[in-house]
């Protein structure tokens, strides 16, 4: 790290607090409705400034930690300090935060014009990125443990806008319960890493991590909790129903959720990446839940029809596949991961009218031809030649970097429908475009891989990640791949009848972990508005109504 310089400390410290004035001041001095939307505007339009200013200032000066007072200390744990630090991952991630805030305090205001109650979603929403904000930049993590409980609360009160909606109260509370538990869970890991290093400040942790020979027994138990607190804050298996069930929010706050607070555990991994990277228990843990809950979502997908509850569904299944790509130790292409699906399921939430009408479009042409099993092996395998060259072209072999190549073998899966449905569509020589096409996007996805490697200067791809977890993430995607190719191609036959009531389900899981929860922590609904029907008041000239 280069010498702290305080303009770098400007911008990092004035985004969370322009989102804390905007969120108070309107109402401590009672200020009307209107200029309360216009302040929300304005903070949003600095906070992105800011993020763009530091990002600038980054390029210049290199990254770097910027020291701050310290606010109480903890004895050997070490102390809570306002310490900041800009990198490439840290500015990446911040610009984002601000760019989805600002679209979304935008769209809130048209959203929510005439509905009760909105001076509090503007606290509250403005709160929520004022503490996710905080989370970015801090170099301490104890604020982060702090700034993560603060943006689960507020984010709490725009998840109960509704209160009159029982489903969403109790969605509301298994998030909370679920948050709860997480929330523990890190700060025992922090407290663990505090006993051991002597320090919470994020870059003294790193250093002296990566100074160890190996990780002692405290340092391993902090990964395996640290790797709990992101599988239960980004809604995996088996407490992934609350993410399902939020959609009785306002839109604009689902779009907030699924594009960037679900995000955050993702974000601390790559964050704390040297910690886990050396963590074999932790990345076990991180792998085999994130794949299995990738799996189950994808599946359940085929099940559905209701356009806002397939894109839960697919946050929880890529948020399964990112927090795997930590555990397989692709930071890099997990923060690209995150990037990336954080703008789309932003504008998908905001967009959802426009979904609507293009699947009714979708239904109105005409259907795809069925491809047969046999068909889909052949593009499989026509995919997987095409990312070993690409990957050779890059200079990338499977011996180096095992945990890469089975990242990118799922992506030669992913080609097959480009080289076998659309090729059998269109016909004619338009097929070897298509090939030219997926060999394009495996090129480009391990150049990005390359790209983002030096950019953001985190560890090796596949470093510490086993044989074993390599050949369990190959085996999983490919047994789905079979599942999906065989349902796909025989949609009445026996497999797909008998698998479709458990993954239309969910296998279930949601209502063991409803019954097992609610058992300790009932959820408090409110009443429910009763009408008295006075006998006077009905009208007597119609039979039968008495």
């Amino acid at each position: 790290m280069n010498d702290t310089l305080p303009m770098q400390a400007i911008p990092l410290f004035a985004i969370p607090l322009f989102y804390l004035l905007a969120a108070w001041i309107p109402s401590l001095s009672r200020l009307a409705l209107e200029r309360r939307w216009l302040l929300a505007q304005a903070s949003a339009v600095l906070a992105m400034g800011c993020a763009l200013l530091s990002l600038v200032v980054l390029a210049v000066s290199g990254p770097a930690v910027v020291p701050g007072p310290t606010v109480a200390t903890l004895g050997k744990l070490g102390a809570l300090t306002l310490s900041v630090r800009t990198d490439a991952v840290g500015g990446i991630v911040l610009l984002l935060v601000s760019f989805i805030g600002w679209v979304i305090v935008r769209y809130s205001q048209s959203y929510l014009g005439g509905d009760r109650g909105q001076a509090r979603y503007i606290r509250a929403l403005l709160s929520t990125l004022a503490a996710v904000s905080l989370i970015v930049v801090t170099n301490n993590l104890i604020m982060l443990a702090l700034a993560w409980l603060a943006a689960s609360l507020t984010l709490h009160q725009l998840l109960t806008f509704y209160n009159d909606r029982p489903q969403a109260l109790i969605a509301a509370h298994k998030k909370f319960i679920a948050s709860r538990v997480a929330d523990l869970c890190l700060f025992l890991a922090v407290a663990l890493i505090g006993a051991t290093l002597g320090s919470v400040e994020i870059d003294q942790v790193l250093v002296r991590v990566q100074g160890l020979a190996a990780l002692p027994f405290s340092l391993q138990a902090a990964a395996v909790l640290i790797a709990a607190t992101a599988l239960l804050k980004c809604a995996q298996l088996p407490v992934h129903g609350w993410l399902i069930q939020v959609m009785e929010a306002p839109t604009p706050v689902s779009a907030l959720l699924h594009a960037g607070v679900v995000n955050l555990g993702g974000f601390v991994l790559i964050r704390l990446s040297a910690l886990m990277m050396d963590a074999v228990a932790a990345q076990t843990l991180l792998v085999v839940v994130g794949s299995v809950t990738a799996i189950v979502a994808a599946l359940v997908m085929m099940t559905r029809i209701s356009i806002k509850v397939m894109l839960a569904w697919s946050t929880c299944a890529q948020m399964g596949f990112m927090l795997m790509q930590c555990g397989l130790g692709a930071y890099d292409l997990a923060l690209l991961h995150l990037v990336a699906h954080s703008l789309y399921k932003a504008h998908a939430f905001l967009g959802a009218g426009g979904a609507v009408e293009q699947a009714r479009l979708r239904q109105m042409t005409p259907s795809q031809p069925v491809v047969g099993l046999g068909t889909s092996l052949i593009g499989a395998l026509a995919g997987l030649f095409m990312v070993t060259v690409a990957g050779f072209l890059w200079g990338i072999h499977p011996g180096q970097q095992p945990a890469l190549y089975a990242l990118a073998g799922i992506v030669c899966l992913a080609l097959t429908p480009l080289l076998t449905v659309e090729a059998l569509r269109i016909g004619g020589l338009w097929p070897l475009t298509l090939l030219l096409g997926a060999f394009g996007v495996a090129f480009a996805y391990f150049g990005l891989h390359q790209w983002f490697s030096l950019w953001v200067a985190l560890p090796d791809t596949g470093h510490g990640a086993g044989a074993g977890l390599v050949g369990w993430v190959l085996l999983c995607f490919a047994l789905l791949f079979l599942l999906q190719g065989v349902i796909r191609a025989r949609p009445q036959g026996l497999v797909a009848q008998r698998l479709y009531p458990w993954f239309y389900a969910g296998l279930h899981l949601d209502e063991l972990f409803t019954r097992a929860t609610f058992r300790f922590w009932p959820a408090r609904l409110a009443p429910e508005p009763t009408t008295a029907i006075v006998r006077s008041h009905l009208p007597t000239t119609i039979p039968g109504v008495l």
